[in-house]
């Protein structure tokens, strides 16, 4: 279920709380990146929020938000860098990304190996990914009042493991969001204490988003399923003599010798 692009800039630019959960999660994300000095970034989902503090120094910056939740200008005081794209068919080059984060995008996918089949295509080699998603074990999923109450949460070992099948492989993991979900002035005004002690001290899983940072694997990926243990095409007509043999149904429709012996 993909929620409308106005409910996501509504929740992120207009209330309180949007703004102090896009603060920790952005936070945590620069920390990881810096400021991508001349590195290309994209972000896929509803990532915007995340993206600005890489505007300055980074040589390219897209934002790309899938069909079913809409697209918005951003950002909004200068030209755009956002686009409109299908899940599984984004309009840029293979090997084109260095950096690349998801947000609001693979929990709410219909085609989740899709989707990030083709991160792992437009990630240059060595290229990292960060996927934010809500965390099932966080009180963020649990309340449909915050974009995280939507779609599919995650723990650890299930967005490991399908990263891993996809060609990309987990190097670093974290979590974000540890003040409650609550609008309430005390809850605003303590949220960044808990997430420093989060960080710090708290277990990953009270968390109410997990952060999941994996690089670009250069090895095929691996799939479920049974393994092709040859690839020689299977030829059609594979066990049939070969050579310029009559057709059956000549050979059926001629005499034998004798027949013809006899009629003539």
């Amino acid at each position: 279920m993909h929620l409308d692009v106005h409910h996501l800039r509504d929740f992120y630019y207009r209330s309180q709380l949007g703004r102090a959960a896009q603060k920790a999660v952005r936070d945590e994300l620069v920390a990881r990146w810096g400021d991508a000095h001349g590195l290309s970034v994209a972000g896929y989902g509803f990532a915007a929020p995340l993206l600005r503090p890489f505007m300055a120094r980074a040589s390219q910056v897209i934002a790309l938000m899938p069909g079913p939740q809409g697209v918005m200008h951003w950002p909004a005081d200068c030209e755009n860098h956002s686009v409109l794209v299908d899940e599984a068919r984004w309009p840029l080059a293979n090997d084109s990304i260095d950096r690349l984060v998801m947000l609001h995008g693979l929990e709410t996918s219909d085609r989740p190996m899709a989707l990030l089949d083709e991160a792992h295509r437009v990630l240059a080699p060595q290229g990292r990914a960060v996927v934010v998603v809500p965390s099932r074990t966080g009180m963020w999923a649990r309340r449909d009042i915050t974009p995280f109450g939507f779609g599919r949460p995650w723990s650890r070992g299930q967005i490991e493991r399908i990263l891993g099948e996809c060609g990309l492989t987990p190097v670093g993991h974290g979590a974000a969001l540890f003040f409650p979900p609550s609008a309430r002035r005390f809850w605003l005004r303590a949220a960044r204490g808990l997430e420093r002690a989060g960080r710090r001290f708290g277990p990953e899983r009270l968390g109410g988003v997990l952060i999941i940072e994996a690089i670009r694997s250069d090895e095929a990926p691996r799939r479920p399923g049974l393994r092709v243990t040859s690839r020689r095409p299977l030829a059609v007509l594979d066990g049939v003599p070969q050579g310029r043999a009559q057709p059956a149904w000549r050979r059926a429709a001629e005499p034998e010798n004798g027949d013809r012996r006899a009629g003539q």
